[in-house]
């Protein structure tokens, strides 16, 4: 009997787990840059004196879905969509590096490119500064080139792009950073100026993941009533024949 308590009771809270992920990933729905969260389970032995007969559900962190989101032009200087795989390098508030898929940038009032958050974008040589009142350009390579009046473009700076061989960790601050440190600028990664990535999370699959999530917790509790009644019924069946 209790088994099948554990694995209900289990398997109630992987629902309740699942559901939560899968609302973080609908209200990220129009998230600029936001990369689906996945999340799995497995199942796993209670360990103990005797033999392991009893198993409950264990999440499993399964990484993001890395497929591209949808590319919308804006025609804004300073907005900049990766392709491929490419990602750009920003400081977080914790000053180490990382890396997102968001890219409005702008620039704060002491004259750095930032994200559209506040975020230090960090530039191949360094944090990029823009001269007062310059006009930006960003190419497709990252190079950021600053044009004031009367003056031909100058290059004040290169985005750090970087096309990660192994899947990123995504940290609590919506951040991604890599497993073994900071990586290293890639030349060959491309961006599009002029135009902002979408999520790429599935509206229509979101709900109907979480319908199916909240279809399997009624059903977990459903177990755990089953469980309670065969357990009073039991009960009751001893009481009669003491």
């Amino acid at each position: 009997m209790d088994r099948m308590i554990y694995l209900t009771m289990t398997g109630a809270k992987a629902a309740m787990q699942r559901q939560e992920v899968i609302s973080h990933n609908l209200a990220n729905v129009s998230t600029t840059g936001f990369r689906e969260q996945l999340a799995a389970f497995r199942a796993v032995p209670v360990r103990g004196d005797g033999a392991s007969t009893r198993v409950y559900a264990l999440e499993t962190t399964v990484g993001y879905n890395d497929a591209q989101g949808p590319i919308t032009a804006t025609g804004r200087n300073l907005d900049v969509a990766m392709k491929g795989n490419a990602w750009m390098a920003v400081q977080g508030l914790d000053g180490t590096e990382a890396y997102t898929r968001a890219g409005a940038l702008d620039v704060d009032a002491q004259g750095q490119l930032v994200t559209i958050t506040g975020l230090p974008v960090v530039g191949e040589a360094g944090p990029i500064t823009v001269p007062d009142g310059a006009e930006l350009q960003i190419a497709s390579d990252g190079t950021v080139s600053a044009k004031t009046a009367g003056q031909a473009p100058q290059q004040i700076g290169k985005l750090k792009l970087v096309t990660p061989e192994a899947p990123l960790t995504r940290g609590e601050d919506g951040l991604f950073r890599g497993s073994k440190g900071d990586l290293d600028a890639d030349p060959a990664a491309r961006l599009q100026d002029g135009a902002l990535e979408g999520s790429n999370v599935s509206p229509v699959e979101t709900m109907v993941a979480m319908i199916s999530a909240a279809r399997q917790y009624d059903s977990q509790m459903k177990l755990l009533q089953t469980s309670e009644k065969q357990d009073q019924a039991a009960s009751r069946l001893l009481s009669t024949s003491g």
